[in-house]
């Protein structure tokens, strides 16, 4: 058995009913190695005296019962619309760390193997898909966007058979929770009353106990909730960013962005962006995830219902009131977050024209989204730059007007500069990064990493990666599960 275990593990989870999870162990993977090692991350979760390799033998290599607590998660979701069954089908939970200040983070293993909830399927993962979630992932953390981290992608040294053979890989991901929306459904529909109860006392405890002793906690559970989405997905939009598969069970209730499949940042904008291949509808376009974040709340608020009040009429009437404060909460919190990108630090309702004729223009011009904000605020060479554009001086003018009768020229700069990246993890330069690293050549793609962990900064010798993609790749652009 291992001993010197590098984490202080507790299973807080497993104190929940039995139906919420199954106990499982991750595959061991006898020629298994670190392919990369988060030292940053290691540090914050006080494993900063550890070296990676001792931390291998207790993700894959284990053939003794040391981590015999490791569990999968049940749950449900509406995938695309359409409720379903899901569950861990390829990610297990190892343990959950303590750091030494007490704070509590799930260290998942994605692509460790099967599980009951595999669905047919083998549990793996592959390489490349790792790679991209590693990389995402650090990039949004460092665009200040509450995310899943990655601490370590490792090789597994056995083949995956998709569409061809493929490097096999797992991804050691990090989060607050992985309770998400779709573990409420699950509760609901499948399990007892008692069952979503203990669900959502253990959800209040862990991740939100200040509101224990409200009159209503499961209310303000909601509200707690559907605000950290809101925050959340204004953030999404903010940067460029479209999830791709907002589906519930992708949800989480600490209000997190995990599941980097299907993502990507937009480049030249346009409201009804659509990059995943499997969203042939438009479903979860850049401008449909403010409703479908709604959308996913409203599900959210039903698996409740029973538990609100003992009165089913009061539960309906608490909740429909809690959903009703979205749209007021999403417009105050959408506009503010866009006006400080113009380097307005006021919500004043007055000017959000401001901002809905910029985003009218830039559709029209089918301006670069980064760029156009970036060229507002720092005095950078930026190719095709808007500010040199003729259509584009009326609205310059009133923009300029609104910014010296508000909080100045200087302050405003300073502002923008907080909101408005200057690098932004462009697909085309994901792509080529992870074309080189799965063929053993990882120098670019750490440059591309360590380029993106200071995005709000700009770096000599980096002007391409402020470069959008040609128009064909951006017209040809897909991207895939990975599963």
């Amino acid at each position: 058995m291992l001993t010197n275990n590098p984490f202080n593990f507790d299973y807080s989870y497993l104190s929940l009913p039995g139906k919420l999870y199954s106990i499982v162990k991750p595959s061991s993977f006898s020629n298994a190695e670190v392919l990369l090692w988060n030292e940053k991350l290691g540090a914050e979760l006080s494993l900063s005296t550890k070296k990676p390799d001792d931390f291998l033998a207790w993700f894959l290599e284990d053939e003794s019962n040391s981590i015999a607590k490791s569990y999968a998660q049940a749950y449900a979701g509406h995938q695309f619309g359409h409720f379903t069954t899901l569950g861990d089908g390829r990610a297990i939970i190892i343990g959950e760390h303590l750091t030494e200040n007490n704070k509590r983070f799930d260290i998942q293993l994605k692509g460790s193997g099967k599980t009951i909830y595999s669905r047919g399927g083998d549990g793996k993962a592959t390489l490349r898909a790792m790679l991209r979630e590693y990389l995402i992932s650090e990039a949004m953390h460092s665009l200040n966007m509450p995310s899943s981290r990655s601490l370590a992608v490792l090789k597994t040294g056995e083949p995956v058979l998709r569409e061809t053979m493929h490097e096999g890989a797992v991804l050691v991901r990090v989060m607050k929770s992985h309770i998400r929306v779709g573990t409420f459904e699950y509760a609901a529909h499948f399990g007892s009353l008692a069952d979503l109860k203990a669900l959502t006392a253990y959800t209040v405890k862990r991740l939100y106990p200040e509101i224990e002793h409200d009159e209503y906690p499961v209310i303000s559970l909601l509200n707690k909730v559907m605000i950290r989405q809101i925050e959340l997905v204004v953030n999404w939009m903010r940067v460029g960013f479209i999830h791709g598969v907002m589906n519930t069970d992708n949800t989480s209730i600490s209000g997190e962005t995990f599941d980097y499949g299907p993502c990507a940042f937009m480049n030249s904008y346009h409201p009804e962006t659509v990059f995943s291949s499997i969203d042939r509808n438009g479903r979860y376009a850049f401008d449909k995830q403010p409703d479908i974040i709604k959308w996913n709340i409203a599900r959210f608020a039903e698996t409740l219902l029973p538990i609100i009040h003992s009165d089913i009429d009061i539960s309906l009437e608490l909740a429909q009131t809690a959903l009703a404060g979205f749209d007021k909460a999403w417009q105050e919190r959408y506009y503010d977050t866009m006006l400080n990108k113009i380097g307005i630090d006021s919500n004043n309702p007055e000017l959000y024209s401001l901002v809905d004729d910029l985003l009218q223009i830039m559709k029209e011009l089918k301006m670069d989204y980064t760029n156009t904000f970036l060229a507002l605020s720092q005095e950078i060479s930026i190719e095709n730059n808007p500010i040199n554009r003729a259509d584009f001086k009326p609205w310059l003018e009133k923009w300029q007007d609104a910014i010296d009768n508000s909080n100045g020229r200087q302050q405003a700069k300073k502002l923008m500069n907080r909101n408005n990246p200057v690098f932004i993890a462009r697909n085309h330069l994901v792509e080529q990064a992870l074309d080189e690293a799965v063929n053993g050549d990882l120098s670019l793609y750490e440059r591309l990493l360590n380029t993106l962990s200071q995005p709000y900064q700009y770096q000599n010798n980096c002007d391409e990666y402020m470069k959008p993609p040609d128009k064909v790749f951006e017209e040809n652009y897909k991207t895939f599960c990975g599963t």
